[in-house]
Protein backbone atom coordinates (compact mmCIF):
# COMPACT_ATOMS: atom_id res chain seq x y z
CA UNK A 1 0.00 0.00 0.00
CA UNK A 2 1.72 2.96 -1.21
CA UNK A 3 1.14 6.14 1.64
CA UNK A 4 0.79 9.52 0.47
CA UNK A 5 1.71 12.66 2.70
CA UNK A 6 -1.81 14.67 1.25
CA UNK A 7 -3.68 14.53 4.59
CA UNK A 8 -7.15 13.37 2.82
CA UNK A 9 -5.21 10.23 1.28
CA UNK A 10 -4.02 9.89 5.08
CA UNK A 11 -7.65 9.69 6.16
CA UNK A 12 -9.25 7.52 3.97
CA UNK A 13 -6.19 5.12 4.41
CA UNK A 14 -6.63 5.34 7.65
CA UNK A 15 -10.54 4.83 7.28
CA UNK A 16 -9.19 1.48 4.88
CA UNK A 17 -7.49 -0.29 7.53
CA UNK A 18 -10.76 -0.18 9.91
CA UNK A 19 -13.34 -1.03 7.55
CA UNK A 20 -10.51 -3.94 6.29
CA UNK A 21 -10.70 -4.89 9.83
CA UNK A 22 -13.73 -4.72 10.61
CA UNK A 23 -14.77 -6.69 6.97
CA UNK A 24 -11.99 -9.25 8.24
CA UNK A 25 -13.40 -9.50 11.75
CA UNK A 26 -17.24 -9.98 10.83
CA UNK A 27 -15.92 -13.17 8.36
CA UNK A 28 -15.17 -15.11 11.45
CA UNK A 29 -18.41 -14.69 12.34
CA UNK A 30 -19.80 -15.89 9.32
CA UNK A 31 -20.66 -12.52 7.46
CA UNK A 32 -19.66 -12.02 4.38
CA UNK A 33 -16.28 -10.32 4.09
CA UNK A 34 -17.86 -7.64 1.76
CA UNK A 35 -20.71 -6.67 4.17
CA UNK A 36 -18.44 -6.39 6.72
CA UNK A 37 -16.52 -4.01 4.37
CA UNK A 38 -19.59 -2.24 3.83
CA UNK A 39 -21.08 -2.28 7.49
CA UNK A 40 -17.30 -0.90 8.32
CA UNK A 41 -17.78 1.70 5.42
CA UNK A 42 -21.14 2.98 7.16
CA UNK A 43 -19.41 3.63 10.45
CA UNK A 44 -17.97 6.70 9.00
CA UNK A 45 -20.59 8.35 6.76
CA UNK A 46 -23.92 9.68 8.56
CA UNK A 47 -26.13 7.52 6.34
CA UNK A 48 -25.97 6.28 2.94
CA UNK A 49 -28.18 5.23 -0.21
CA UNK A 50 -27.64 2.27 -1.54
CA UNK A 51 -25.96 4.14 -4.70
CA UNK A 52 -23.66 5.60 -2.28
CA UNK A 53 -22.79 1.77 -1.09
CA UNK A 54 -22.43 1.05 -4.96
CA UNK A 55 -20.32 4.32 -5.56
CA UNK A 56 -17.74 3.78 -2.89
CA UNK A 57 -17.64 -0.11 -2.52
CA UNK A 58 -18.11 -0.71 -6.38
CA UNK A 59 -20.63 -3.55 -5.99
CA UNK A 60 -23.82 -3.69 -7.93
CA UNK A 61 -26.83 -2.64 -6.17
CA UNK A 62 -28.65 -6.06 -5.66
CA UNK A 63 -25.26 -6.68 -3.40
CA UNK A 64 -25.84 -3.63 -1.76
CA UNK A 65 -29.57 -4.55 -1.11
CA UNK A 66 -28.56 -8.20 -0.01
CA UNK A 67 -25.32 -6.93 2.23
CA UNK A 68 -28.10 -3.89 3.89
CA UNK A 69 -30.86 -6.71 4.30
CA UNK A 70 -28.36 -8.92 6.34
CA UNK A 71 -27.20 -6.30 8.65
CA UNK A 72 -30.86 -5.25 9.58
CA UNK A 73 -31.17 -8.86 10.22
CA UNK A 74 -28.68 -8.41 13.24
CA UNK A 75 -30.35 -4.81 14.18
CA UNK A 76 -27.06 -3.23 13.06
CA UNK A 77 -27.91 -1.09 10.13
CA UNK A 78 -31.62 0.77 10.59
CA UNK A 79 -33.03 2.36 7.41
CA UNK A 80 -33.30 6.01 8.51
CA UNK A 81 -35.57 8.48 6.61
CA UNK A 82 -34.86 11.48 4.84
CA UNK A 83 -36.94 14.14 4.50
CA UNK A 84 -37.06 15.50 0.85
CA UNK A 85 -35.21 12.53 -0.05
CA UNK A 86 -37.02 9.52 -2.33
CA UNK A 87 -34.52 7.20 -1.93
CA UNK A 88 -33.85 4.37 0.86
CA UNK A 89 -30.89 6.09 3.54
CA UNK A 90 -29.65 3.43 5.98
CA UNK A 91 -27.09 4.30 9.40
CA UNK A 92 -25.03 1.63 11.23
CA UNK A 93 -24.92 0.93 15.07
CA UNK A 94 -22.15 3.07 15.80
CA UNK A 95 -21.80 2.20 19.77
CA UNK A 96 -20.23 -1.31 19.82
CA UNK A 97 -21.65 -2.53 23.16
CA UNK A 98 -25.02 -2.28 20.99
CA UNK A 99 -23.61 -3.81 17.94
CA UNK A 100 -22.00 -6.74 20.58
CA UNK A 101 -25.65 -7.21 22.24
CA UNK A 102 -27.46 -6.78 18.88
CA UNK A 103 -25.54 -9.34 16.56
CA UNK A 104 -24.52 -11.85 19.53
CA UNK A 105 -27.75 -12.44 20.62
CA UNK A 106 -29.65 -13.16 17.18
CA UNK A 107 -26.71 -15.47 16.78
CA UNK A 108 -26.72 -17.43 19.87
CA UNK A 109 -30.58 -17.26 19.67
CA UNK A 110 -30.40 -19.04 16.19
CA UNK A 111 -27.68 -21.72 17.84
CA UNK A 112 -30.38 -22.37 20.31
CA UNK A 113 -32.92 -23.15 18.04
CA UNK A 114 -31.10 -25.36 15.60
CA UNK A 115 -29.65 -27.46 18.15
CA UNK A 116 -32.14 -27.57 20.57
CA UNK A 117 -34.51 -28.64 18.09
CA UNK A 118 -31.94 -31.65 16.43
CA UNK A 119 -31.74 -32.64 20.04
CA UNK A 120 -35.13 -33.22 20.32
CA UNK A 121 -35.92 -34.61 17.06
CA UNK A 122 -32.52 -37.23 17.86
CA UNK A 123 -33.72 -37.69 21.04
CA UNK A 124 -37.36 -39.00 20.50
CA UNK A 125 -35.62 -41.53 17.58
CA UNK A 126 -33.71 -42.98 20.13
CA UNK A 127 -36.78 -43.01 23.03
CA UNK A 128 -38.46 -45.21 20.09
CA UNK A 129 -35.01 -47.37 19.79
CA UNK A 130 -34.20 -48.01 23.30
CA UNK A 131 -38.62 -49.06 23.86
CA UNK A 132 -38.51 -51.48 20.83
CA UNK A 133 -38.61 -54.89 22.15
CA UNK A 134 -37.12 -55.94 18.56
CA UNK A 135 -33.80 -54.29 18.52
CA UNK A 136 -30.77 -56.12 19.53
CA UNK A 137 -29.01 -55.51 23.01
CA UNK A 138 -25.82 -53.23 21.63
CA UNK A 139 -28.22 -51.33 19.25
CA UNK A 140 -30.59 -50.16 22.42
CA UNK A 141 -27.34 -49.66 24.57
CA UNK A 142 -25.28 -47.47 22.13
CA UNK A 143 -28.81 -45.53 21.80
CA UNK A 144 -29.27 -44.94 25.14
CA UNK A 145 -25.54 -43.51 25.42
CA UNK A 146 -26.40 -41.13 22.64
CA UNK A 147 -29.03 -40.40 24.20
CA UNK A 148 -27.58 -39.20 27.55
CA UNK A 149 -24.55 -37.36 25.57
CA UNK A 150 -27.15 -35.30 23.53
CA UNK A 151 -29.29 -34.61 26.73
CA UNK A 152 -26.27 -33.89 28.30
CA UNK A 153 -26.24 -30.40 26.24
CA UNK A 154 -29.26 -29.00 27.12
CA UNK A 155 -28.25 -27.62 29.94
CA UNK A 156 -25.62 -25.82 27.56
CA UNK A 157 -28.36 -24.05 25.65
CA UNK A 158 -30.12 -23.50 28.88
CA UNK A 159 -27.09 -20.78 29.76
CA UNK A 160 -26.05 -19.93 26.29
CA UNK A 161 -30.47 -18.56 26.74
CA UNK A 162 -30.08 -17.02 29.90
CA UNK A 163 -26.48 -15.42 28.58
CA UNK A 164 -28.96 -14.36 25.98
CA UNK A 165 -31.38 -12.76 27.89
CA UNK A 166 -28.83 -11.14 30.43
CA UNK A 167 -26.72 -9.38 27.30
CA UNK A 168 -29.83 -8.19 25.71
CA UNK A 169 -31.55 -6.78 28.71
CA UNK A 170 -28.37 -4.73 29.61
CA UNK A 171 -27.96 -7.08 32.76
CA UNK A 172 -24.31 -8.42 32.13
CA UNK A 173 -23.24 -4.93 32.12
CA UNK A 174 -23.95 -5.30 35.91
CA UNK A 175 -21.45 -8.27 36.29
CA UNK A 176 -19.19 -6.93 33.27
CA UNK A 177 -19.21 -3.33 32.92
CA UNK A 178 -18.37 -1.12 30.15
CA UNK A 179 -15.30 0.77 30.76
CA UNK A 180 -15.21 4.23 31.41
CA UNK A 181 -14.33 6.05 27.88
CA UNK A 182 -10.89 6.84 28.70
CA UNK A 183 -9.17 7.18 24.79
CA UNK A 184 -11.05 9.86 23.80
CA UNK A 185 -8.77 12.64 22.78
CA UNK A 186 -9.61 16.01 22.90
Amino acid sequence: MVHSNNPENQLDTAKDIVINAIGETMDLYGINRSVGNLFGTMLFEDSMTLDEMREQLQMSKPSMSAGVKRLQEFDIVKQQFTRGSRKQHFIAEKDFFNFFRNFFTRKWRREIVINAEAVHDSVAILDKIISDTNVDEATKSEALETKQQLVGTLPYYEWLDQLSDALESGEIFKYFPMPEETHKEE
